[in-house]
């Protein structure tokens, strides 16, 4: 086992064992994005049109367990669009084996997520967001390979693959 795979699973681990929400909500942190993303829709709607996981990882900024996305395995040429809104959201040619057990990727494409700061957990980190619906995606760190040293490293449940 890494250390990424470890940290990794540490921090899938504690936030299944403390409820993400829960954390976000004893920081001070919003879930709450509305008015601030084009693409809007209520929580019922939202609850009616994703599955209950899709909906804890991208509107409750939940995580799924490492190493349960058929993304992961994804290698054919396409595009990863959010499952909430259907944004273009990472190039496959991007995508790379991190050892995390969460589909990694180098670089977005331009304009399809934003960033923002999530201090849940008990430290600080760059959270990734789909930039029409404000879906919950995953975090960036800088550890990823050239050209960019990043790794967006996303929850595959808050993602759908659009093969060419």
């Amino acid at each position: 086992m890494t250390k990424r795979q470890f940290l990794g699973g540490i921090g899938a681990l504690t936030a299944g064992i403390l409820g993400t929400g829960a954390a976000r909500q004893a920081s001070g942190d919003s879930d709450d994005h509305s008015g601030e993303f084009p693409f809007q829709l209520t929580d019922e709607e939202w609850r009616k049109r994703l599955t209950p996981d899709q909906y804890r990882v991208l509107r409750g900024h939940g995580t799924e367990r490492a190493g349960t996305s058929p993304l992961n395995a994804e290698k054919r040429d396409g595009a990863f669009t959010c499952a909430g809104c259907g944004e273009s959201l990472f190039e496959a040619a991007t995508k790379y084996e991190s050892g995390t057990g969460w589909p990694s990727f180098w670089a977005p494409i331009e304009g399809g997520v934003g960033l923002s700061e999530d201090r849940t957990l008990w430290m600080v980190r760059t959270e990734v967001h789909c930039a029409n619906c404000g879906g919950h995606l995953g975090h960036v760190f800088p550890d990823g390979p050239e050209p960019t040293g990043l790794r967006y490293c996303m929850n595959g449940v808050a993602m759908q693959f659009e093969p060419r």
